[in-house]
């Protein structure tokens, strides 16, 4: 799994995540979240490809963004609590998991634009 990524929404120009990982393999995917300690504030789980999520075996509510081919936001899930499977975007090329509130606290939309970066690299334009 890649560890040094941010995410920015351009559109906002806020930060996402100034510490996401990539899930881009089958395993690194399939297991996600689950087991693991809650995300703190500033960081991310990215699953690519991944089209839909699930909460299953977690201990607590994540926002959830599923994005589009263009780094455009398709669809949110504000607060998913645990138990709970998401619906499927077909659309969706990645979906990023975030802690709970960060959709709330950045003012994140559908129509946004992303940026997924190097950790180190400022959102530029």
């Amino acid at each position: 799994m890649t560890e040094a990524l941010a995410i920015w929404n351009e559109t906002r120009r806020a930060l996402l995540a100034a510490h996401a990982r990539m899930a881009d393999t089958f395993w690194a995917r399939g297991r996600g979240l689950i087991g693991k300690r809650p995300l703190r504030p500033g960081e991310a789980l990215i699953l690519r490809p991944c089209k839909g999520v699930h909460t299953w075996f977690m201990a607590y509510p994540i926002d959830v963004v599923y994005v589009d081919g263009a780094d455009r936001v398709l669809d949110l899930d504000q607060e998913m609590r645990p138990w709970r499977l998401g619906r499927p975007r077909p659309r969706a090329r990645y979906v990023i998991e975030l802690p709970a509130g960060t959709i709330r606290r950045t003012g994140t939309r559908v129509g946004d634009r992303l940026r997924v970066t190097e950790a180190d690299r400022p959102l530029q334009g």
